[in-house]
């Protein structure tokens, strides 16, 4: 069964396996100067506390079953595996901007690794429950988190099928963080433009090389 990944603008990503959805770090959009992402999922993961990332309020509905917030360990979410690692939001362990729970989702056959606000470069060896995703979500903008050159190390250092830059400026954000062409620029890896905010993954249809998957939207 294919797994279909929506991006929400910013960090926010939606994975549904048949009719069951995960929401990974909500906005509430008009914070941010992006569109809004009602939805009403029967997961949500936050990675870390602030504002741009735990807009539960608009992920939240009659179907929520779990909220798990900067979660560390494994979790079976329906048919989500879910494993919390931690990572840092600064260069300093944490002691600038806190810490920070990068997620590992296991679903039909599937690896999707989110980083959230991580802000510093990570390796395999250094974070191996991380390593080798089919899915890589890796944010690129800098100031807040990783730059676009950190963020291609990552991507170069845990080997993903698939890297989706996320969380980086666009029209309309309020963010002083950096555009996407920036990370486009530094990634020396095939590339493959989606079209609208929709992708739909199975593991028989992944590339054999590292390829950067990116959406052509506008906010």
């Amino acid at each position: 069964m294919p797994v279909t990944v929506e991006w929400c603008y910013h960090a926010y990503i939606l994975l549904k396996a048949g009719d069951v959805l995960m929401a990974i770090d909500p906005h509430d959009g008009g914070s941010l100067g992006l569109p809004t992402c009602r939805v009403d999922a029967d997961y949500i993961l936050v990675t870390h506390d602030h504002f741009d990332h735990n807009a539960v309020e608009v992920a939240r509905g009659e179907r929520t079953k779990e909220v798990l917030k900067r979660f560390y360990g494994s979790k079976n979410l329906g048919p989500f595996t879910v494993t919390g690692v931690k990572v840092y939001h600064d260069k300093a362990s944490g002691t600038l901007r806190g810490e920070v729970a990068a997620y590992r989702v296991e679903v039909e056959g599937l690896s999707l690794v989110h980083l959230g606000d991580i802000g510093h470069v990570i390796t395999s060896s250094s974070h191996p429950e991380l390593s080798r995703p089919d899915v890589l979500f890796v944010p690129v903008g800098g100031t807040f988190t990783v730059n676009a050159a950190e963020a291609w190390k990552i991507v170069e250092n845990l080997r993903p099928r698939i890297a989706v830059p996320i969380h980086y400026w666009m029209p309309g954000s309020h963010l002083p963080i950096d555009p996407l062409d920036r990370f486009l620029q530094v990634a020396r890896a095939g590339r493959k433009p989606i079209e609208g905010r929709v992708l739909e993954l199975s593991p028989e249809k992944l590339p054999e090389k590292t390829t950067i998957y990116y959406f052509k939207v506008q906010s």
